[in-house]
C-alpha cells in the first residue's frame, strides 16, 4: 500500500493491488477512492494532484471552453462536451483519469471508437476509447503530466486533437495539437486563431479584465 499525505493532512492510501490500468479502474469504483482529488493512472504509475485549482488561471478557463463548445454542440446537434469529472480510460495509451474537458462527436459516440461504461451503482461513469478532443489546462504541478506524459499517451490513444491551454502568465497560450504519424503537431496560428479539424472552425481564447478587476475568458470561434 502506498500512502500520500496531502493538503489539510488528508491521507490517501493506494491499495497494493493497484498495479495496472485494469486494477486502477476497479479502484475508482471503491468507496475509499479519493474522488475529490485529481487521480490518474499514467503509464504504470498512480499520479495524484492534491493542489487546489486556481480560480482565474484554471477554473475560469475550463468554464469558457465548456460554455463555447457546449453551445456549438447544442446548436448544431454535433456531439457533446463533457467537463472534468469524466473517467477516461484508454488501454493503448495506458492511461485512466479525468481530463479537464472531453468532446465526443455523435459519429464517434455511435461507433466502436468509444464505449460508455456503467458504474457498479448504476449510471454511466466512464468512457473507454478515443474521443475526438481532450482539453488540458496547465497548472504548476501538472506541467510534466500535460506537456509530456499525456501528450504522448493521448497520441498513442489515437485521439485526433489535444487542446492545450496555459493561462498562468502574462500571455494566454492555446494550442490545438493534431494527431500525425509520429506524434502530435501544433496547428498553425493566424492572427491568434487556430483551426480545429474536428469542429471545422477556428478558435481563439481571449482574456480581459472584468468589472471586478479580475480576469475573464471567452473562447471565440469562426467558420
Amino acid at each position: 500500500m502506498i500512502t500520500f499525505i496531502g493538503r489539510d493532512e488528508q491521507v490517501i492510501h493506494v491499495p497494493s493491488w493497484v498495479r495496472d490500468i485494469t486494477s486502477f479502474r476497479r479502484w475508482t469504483d471503491e468507496d475509499d477512492f479519493p474522488r475529490d482529488l485529481n487521480v490518474w493512472w499514467l503509464k504504470g504509475e498512480v499520479w495524484i494532484d492534491m493542489s487546489k485549482e486556481d480560480i482565474f488561471s484554471h477554473l475560469a478557463v475550463k468554464n469558457a471552453y465548456g460554455y463555447a463548445l457546449t453551445g456549438i454542440a447544442e446548436k448544431e446537434k454535433f456531439g457533446m462536451f463533457i467537463p472534468d469529472g469524466l473517467l477516461l480510460s484508454n488501454f493503448a495509451g495506458n492511461i485512466s483519469g479525468n481530463p479537464d474537458g472531453t468532446f465526443i462527436t455523435n459519429t464517434t459516440l455511435l461507433s466502436d471508437r468509444v464505449r460508455l461504461i456503467e458504474g457498479k451503482r448504476g449510471g454511466y461513469v466512464e468512457i473507454q476509447g478515443s474521443p475526438d478532443v481532450v482539453l488540458e489546462v496547465v497548472s504548476r504541478r501538472s506541467l510534466k503530466k500535460d506537456l509530456e506524459i499525456l501528450r504522448q499517451a493521448y497520441w498513442e490513444a489515437g485521439i485526433p486533437e489535444y487542446w492545450l491551454v496555459d493561462a498562468r502568465g502574462d500571455r494566454v497560450k492555446f494550442d490545438i495539437l493534431r494527431h500525425a504519424a509520429r506524434g502530435y503537431l501544433a496547428a498553425p496560428k493566424r492572427g491568434g486563431w487556430v483551426k480545429s479539424t474536428v469542429f471545422g472552425r477556428s478558435f481563439r481564447l481571449v482574456r480581459s479584465i472584468g468589472a471586478t478587476g479580475y480576469p475573464e475568458y471567452k473562447l471565440e470561434w469562426r467558420k
